[in-house]
C-alpha cells in the first residue's frame, strides 16, 4: 500500500514545502517506501509559527461552545476516515492493525473529552479579608502551542495535545516525527476538508536541527510541550530559554513490574507479555524490569515464558500479527546490542535475542525474556524500547521498592499482590507518576504523567489543560 504524496497543513491550506523538499517513508517491515512527505526547512516553520500567530488571534476569541463545535465536526470527519488512518499508522511504522485502533481512538476521545474538560474550569472567587475589594481568578489561553510527536502512537500523540490546545484556545504547530508523519499530515488534509479556521491547526514534519529547534528558539510559541526521550526534552527546555516558555513533557521511562508472592501470577503474566511485547516494546510505559518474589520467580518466568513463545510475529492487516517489527534498522541494532551485553556478562538468555528466521527484511527482534538481570546490568539501568523482559529476584518488600526506584525515571509502575499492607507500602514509596496495582487502565480523563526525568507536566485529564492556560487576577476595589 502506498499513501503517494503528502503535503504540510500549514494556515488552512495544503502546502509543498518552500524549498520544495520531500522524504521517502519506509515501512520498517518491509524496508520499502510506503509515501512522501513535503519536508519541512526552517522557513517552513518560521512560516508556520506566523500562521499560527494569525490563527490565535481569531482561535482564541471565540466562544468555548464555538471550537466545540469545530472540533466535533473535526472529530467526526476523523471517524469517517478511521480505517485509512489506522492504516496509515500499521504502513509507517509497523504497528498492527488491532493496535492502530487505539491511535484513532485516543484522537477521537481527546477532541470530545477536553471542550467537555474546559467547561469545568471556572474562575475563581477569593475573599478578601477586609472586605475592601473583588478578586476574580480568569483562565486564558496561552498563546501558540507547539507539540513535537513521538512517532509510536502517531495518532494518539496528537490526541493528546491537539485536544487539550484546541479546548484552551490556544492554536498549535504539531509536529509528527519524520519516521511516521503520514498520519498526522491526513489529520492536516482532514483539517482543510471541513475549511477549519485557518492556522489553528497546522502540521509539518522536518529534521530536528531545522524545524525543532527554530520553533523551541523562536519567542512566538509561549507553550512547548513533548513525547520523546529525556535527552530531546533537556534539548527543549535548552534552546526554550531564549524567551519564558511553558514547557509540558512526556519522557522516558523504566517501569518496574513487582509481582509478589501472593500474586494472582496467571493474571501477572498475561497482562505482563500484553504490556511488554505490544507494539513490540516500544512504549514509554512498557515494563522494563520485571521484579518477582523469590518464592514464585521460576513459576512466574514458565508461565510467562510460554505465553511469550505463543505471540505471531509479523506485518499486514490479514496476516494479524501479535508483533511488529522495531522502527529502524538502528533501534533493532541497538535492542541486540544490549542483550548481548547482558548475556555476555553472565545474564541468562531464556529466549530470543536474534531476528526471527524467515525475516529477511524488516527490523524485527524476537519476543526476548532474560533471567537474573542484576543492578548494573543495561536492560536494568536504559529504557530497552523493545521486546525485551528482563527479570530479576527479590526477598522482601523493601527491596522490591529499593529495586523499582533504582532509576533516574518515574513514569509508570506496576505491582501485582493481593495483600493489603504489601499495596499500601509500595504504593505509597514507589516513587513513579503512576502506580497500577493488578491491572492496567489508561483513558483519556485519567492522569498520565512522569516525574523526575520522567517528564512536567501532564498528558491527559483536565490536568492536561493547565499546561495551555495562564492565570489572571482581576481585583476590584468596592
Amino acid at each position: 500500500m502506498n499513501f503517494g504524496y503528502k503535503k504540510m497543513y500549514i494556515g488552512g491550506k495544503l502546502v509543498d514545502a518552500i524549498s520544495g523538499a520531500k522524504k521517502d517513508i519506509i515501512n520498517p517491515a518491509i524496508e520499502e517506501a510506503v509515501g512522501s512527505i513535503a519536508y519541512a526547512q526552517k522557513e517552513d516553520a518560521e512560516l508556520a509559527l506566523i500562521e499560527a500567530q494569525k490563527g490565535f488571534k481569531v482561535w482564541s476569541k471565540l466562544p468555548l461552545k464555538e471550537r466545540t463545535e469545530w472540533m466535533m465536526k473535526l472529530r467526526a470527519e476523523i471517524l469517517k476516515r478511521e480505517d485509512e488512518l489506522r492504516k496509515a499508522v500499521v504502513y509507517e511504522m509497523g504497528k498492527t492493525y488491532e493496535g492502530a485502533a487505539e491511535d484513532v481512538e485516543l484522537l477521537a476521545d481527546g477532541l470530545e473529552f477536553y471542550p467537555q474538560a474546559m467547561k469545568n474550569m471556572h474562575d475563581e472567587i477569593i475573599p478578601d479579608s477586609e472586605n475592601t475589594h473583588h478578586h476574580q481568578i480568569v483562565n486564558l489561553p496561552v498563546g501558540v502551542a507547539v507539540a513535537y510527536l513521538a512517532w509510536n502512537f502517531p495518532l494518539l500523540n496528537v490526541g493528546y495535545k491537539i485536544g487539550p490546545a484546541l479546548a484552551a484556545g490556544c492554536s498549535i504547530v504539531i509536529k509528527p516525527s519524520e519516521l511516521s508523519p503520514i498520519s498526522a499530515y491526513l489529520v492536516g488534509e482532514i483539517a482543510e476538508s471541513i475549511n477549519f479556521p485557518a492556522g489553528v491547526i497546522n502540521v509539518i514534519s522536518g529534521p530536528v536541527s531545522e524545524v525543532a529547534t527554530t520553533m523551541t528558539k523562536s519567542p512566538i510559541p509561549k507553550v512547548l510541550t513533548m513525547i520523546g526521550s529525556s535527552a530531546s526534552g533537556k534539548r527543549v527546555i535548552a534552546d526554550s530559554a531564549t524567551t519564558v516558555k511553558h514547557v509540558s513533557l512526556e519522557l522516558g521511562g523504566n517501569a518496574p513490574f513487582i509481582v509478589h508472592k501472593d500474586a494472582d501470577l496467571e493474571l501477572a503474566a498475561t497482562l505482563g507479555v500484553a504490556l511488554k511485547y505490544g507494539n513490540s516494546g516500544q512504549i514509554c510505559v512498557s515494563p522494563n524490569r520485571f521484579l518477582v518474589h523469590e518464592e514464585v520467580y521460576d513459576t512466574f518466568l514458565d508461565i510467562f515464558t510460554a505465553k511469550a513463545k505463543a505471540l505471531k510475529i509479523g506485518f499486514g492487516i490479514e496476516e494479524k500479527p501479535d508483533m511488529g517489527p522495531l522502527v529502524t534498522k538502528r533501534d533493532q541494532e541497538r535492542v541486540l546490542k544490549m542483550v548481548a551485553d547482558d548475556v555476555a556478562s553472565g545474564v541468562e538468555l531464556v529466549m530470543g535475542g536474534k531476528v526471527p528466521e524467515g525475516f529477511a527484511k524488516g527490523f524485527y527482534i524476537e519476543p526476548t525474556i532474560l533471567s537474573g538481570i542484576k543492578r548494573d546490568s543495561r536492560c536494568f539501568r536504559e529504557e530497552i524500547f523493545g521486546p525485551v523482559a528482563a527479570m530479576m529476584k527479590y526477598s522482601t518488600v523493601e527491596e522490591a521498592i529499593d529495586l523499582g526506584n533504582d532509576t533516574e525515571y518515574g513514569l509508570a509502575s506496576y505491582l501485582f499482590s493481593n495483600d493489603q499492607s504489601v499495596i499500601r507500602k509500595v504504593s505509597e514509596e514507589l516513587m513513579f507518576g503512576e502506580v497500577q496495582v493488578n491491572g492496567v487502565k489508561y483513558a483519556i480523563y485519567l492522569p498520565h504523567g512522569g516525574i523526575k526525568e520522567s517528564g512536567i507536566g501532564h498528558d491527559c485529564s483536565y490536568l492536561a489543560l493547565n499546561d495551555y492556560l495562564v492565570k489572571k487576577r482581576i481585583s476590584t476595589a468596592l
